[in-house]
């Protein structure tokens, strides 16, 4: 059924993106469930690379590149046709594999605007030169997105919270890899 796919090599800046939620349709189209709101990254690349499914039965085993036709946003997910997927039971054989694009071919962001994956691992840093940690992750929360830092004390990891906005960030410099707040030590 994924006779056509061919093996690939995993780009070094390959970033996790969405999975394949089932086929859709007859003709080889299949529905993706993207993990960001905005899905740009999968409309701007054509070269997708899959690995299977972490979780229940596996079609195929090691890294596939699938050759991107066509992708468009459908009732609230992405639905998308490839080379290769000529009909519905090869669209059904991707079901759960994950999907990974290159962050090279990831839309420009716009100004004072990220992309969370850069986010990730920046030093965080306040006014007072204090080094608050580094980001292990972001956490949406309807209105906000809040950053989750990771830092170490009295040989405990520890978490604190801080909520990605402007009122507390003041600068964001991904050359430096340090995004500089108002914020205490000991809120």
């Amino acid at each position: 059924m994924l006779s056509g796919l061919e093996a690939a090599e995993m780009p070094a800046d390959a970033i996790e993106v969405a999975r394949i939620a089932d086929a859709w349709g007859i003709k080889g189209w299949f529905k993706v469930l993207p993990y960001s709101a905005d899905p740009e990254a999968l409309f701007s690349s054509k070269r997708w690379f899959l690995l299977p499914t972490e979780k229940g039965p596996k079609t195929f085993s090691g890294c596939l590149l699938l050759k991107i036709k066509e992708a468009k946003d459908h009732s609230g997910s992405v639905v998308a046709l490839a080379q290769d997927v000529p009909d519905r039971n090869a669209a059904e054989a991707l079901r759960g594999a994950r999907i990974f694009v290159s962050r090279g071919s990831f839309p420009t962001a716009a100004e004072n605007e990220f992309y969370w994956v850069d986010l990730i691992g920046l030093s965080v840093v306040n006014r007072q030169q204090e080094v608050l940690g580094c980001v292990r992750e972001l956490l949406s929360t309807g209105p906000q997105t809040v950053l989750v830092i990771e830092y170490t004390e009295a040989g405990k990891t520890l978490e604190r919270m801080i909520p990605f906005v402007a009122a507390f960030v003041d600068d964001v410099d991904l050359q430096a890899r340090c995004i500089r707040v108002d914020w205490l030590q000991d809120y």
